[in-house]
């Protein structure tokens, strides 16, 4: 090819090149060397900008007789090796610069980007060029990651993971046995399978591949137990304030009549008391719980909630007191009002004085009580919330903090309920640390036993899946990997405004690891 001319302007590079004339080509139909013309043509291609500059090619080819007389062409077009690709106007590198683009960040953020580049090409061209992209060989996997994720409202989609090569296979919309079964089939070979404890994919894996090892994933184990101790925690929520040290030794209303009493005078422990009355009321007559709720205007699952409480007390809500800015302050706000200042108004001059940083509102709603002859508001701990007491027997002994250490013993020592719990919980993960799991059949038989209806239903799911949870506990294999795929997934969705298909969507999500992994073996070259 030899360069003939080169135009440079202000608004694009213009290349002007021809082919040789006496160089041989292969025929695109039977790929065999002609050097007989037919003719010439002039092919515009559209390469990387140069100079910020458009850069157009005006490429002269010819176009060869094919000398092979069984060839079913007559004529071609010749094609120069790294510059032409048959039927595009782009060059190789300046498509894969926009294949790269659409892969990354999809259809308007990609125009956006190709257009900062002097690159013109609308949203939908660019998800066309996209969709063209052959996605790679898959090959059956010898360790298989299944895991769910919400598309969009109820409804949800299954992601297919490599657990070796943590590269995403493939992802459909919907969460069904049968689909999973039908990809086994199509791909066999799969030795193990991780997944959660869902019956839908324990389902598919046996009737697909019936001689994969199924292992239930350790992280959703230890959730499944986290749940069930935050539902004890709920029904328990009397003896929470006990975790809270002594605060007066002349109080003498018990731990937890006291916050019964404290909840009871709250707007939220009022609207939880009548519809608990008014819900046990209607659910005692035998109706469902549907018909409860279209009479009271309330969601199925909230009358279920309050249909399975035993008390009031076990679903009022308390959000816990949240630290204000003024708490380090108000020794000094109670010593200047013994000592005669009363002016909310010098009291928060002399406050910023000494750092404070908030508004004169909240000094004046502080002192309020002093001026009818009440102490000030001091700040009282709120006792810990049924997810925090959860948090804290789940929190490995090593890991808790000093805060945990003072009043998670007082807590267990007050309600023998949660100390079962907590007891049971570690025995469990001692069996996760150990990767032992021969002590699991006593621990689903103490569980089922402990008396604890959420712990009860955890020991019958458990056994259900006994093998599978042996194996989970046991083998390193998990669906980690999965997780991470399905945050990938979110974020993929998120640039695409959640509008993406599922067709789009898996194209993005299996060729944009492929991308990352390609670009971050490349070696890094230092400028000199």
């Amino acid at each position: 090819m030899l360069v003939v001319a080169v135009e440079v302007t202000d608004a694009v590079v213009e290349v002007c090149a021809r082919t040789r004339s006496d160089e041989p080509a292969g025929c695109t139909g039977c790929g065999r060397l002609s050097a007989w013309c037919h003719s010439r043509y002039v092919r515009h291609l559209a390469d990387l900008t140069l100079g910020v500059r458009p850069l157009r090619i005006d490429l002269s080819v010819r176009r060869l007789y094919c000398e092979n007389t069984t060839c079913p062409k007559v004529t071609f077009a010749e094609q120069v090796p790294g510059l032409t690709v048959r039927y595009q106007r782009r060059t190789p590198l300046l498509q894969r610069l926009v294949e790269d683009v659409g892969v990354v960040l999809a259809g308007r953020g990609g125009s956006r980007m190709l257009r900062i580049l002097n690159i013109r090409l609308s949203r939908v061209a660019l998800l066309s060029q996209l969709m063209r992209v052959p996605l790679p060989p898959l090959l059956t996997p010898r360790v298989l990651g299944v895991d769910d994720f919400a598309l969009h409202g109820d409804v949800y989609g299954t992601l297919l993971v490599d657990a070796t090569t943590r590269l995403p296979l493939t992802l459909w919309e919907g969460r069904d046995a049968e689909q999973l079964s039908h990809w086994l089939r199509e791909h066999p070979g799969v030795e193990v399978a991780c997944r959660d404890g869902s019956l839908t994919y324990r389902q598919g894996i046996t009737a697909g591949a019936p001689d994969a090892l199924q292992v239930s994933d350790r992280f959703h184990l230890w959730q499944g137990i986290s749940r069930r101790v935050q539902d004890i925690a709920s029904a328990h929520r009397g003896c929470l304030p006990a975790a809270l040290p002594p605060a007066a030794e002349t109080d003498p209303a018990p731990v937890g009549e006291t916050a019964e009493t404290t909840a009871a005078d709250t707007p939220a422990g009022r609207h939880a008391r009548r519809l608990f009355e008014a819900v046990q009321a209607l659910t005692r007559t035998g109706r469902s719980h549907s018909s409860v709720a279209r009479e009271l205007g309330l969601d199925r699952r909230t009358v279920r909630k309050y249909a399975r409480a035993h008390t009031w007390q076990e679903v009022v809500r308390r959000p816990p007191r949240k630290p204000s800015t003024l708490d380090p302050y108000l020794s000094y706000l109670q010593q200047r009002w013994d000592e005669g200042q009363h002016s909310a108004k010098i009291l928060h001059e002399e406050l910023q004085t000494k750092g404070y940083p908030g508004h004169y509102q909240r000094v004046k709603m502080a002192v309020a009580p002093l001026r009818r002859g009440l102490p000030l508001d001091e700040p009282r701990e709120r006792p810990p919330s049924p997810r925090e007491a959860a948090r804290w027997i789940t929190t490995h002994p090593h890991n808790r903090s000093p805060h945990i250490h003072d009043r998670l013993p007082r807590l267990l020592n007050h309600c023998p309920e949660l100390r079962h719990t907590h007891d049971l919980v570690r025995r469990f993960a001692t069996m996760l640390d150990n990767r032992d799991a021969t002590p699991l059949p006593d621990w689903l038989n103490d569980l089922a036993a402990s008396g604890l209806a959420p712990l009860a239903g955890l020991a019958r799911a458990l056994r259900e899946d006994r093998h599978a949870v042996a194996q989970g506990i046991t083998t390193p294999s998990n669906s980690g990997v999965n997780e991470g795929r399905i945050t990938d997934v979110k974020l993929q969705k998120r640039l695409m405004a959640g509008r993406a298909s599922v067709p789009l969507l898996r194209h993005r999500v299996v060729l944009i690891a492929h991308l990352r992994r390609r670009y971050a073996d490349r070696p890094t070259v230092s400028p000199r």
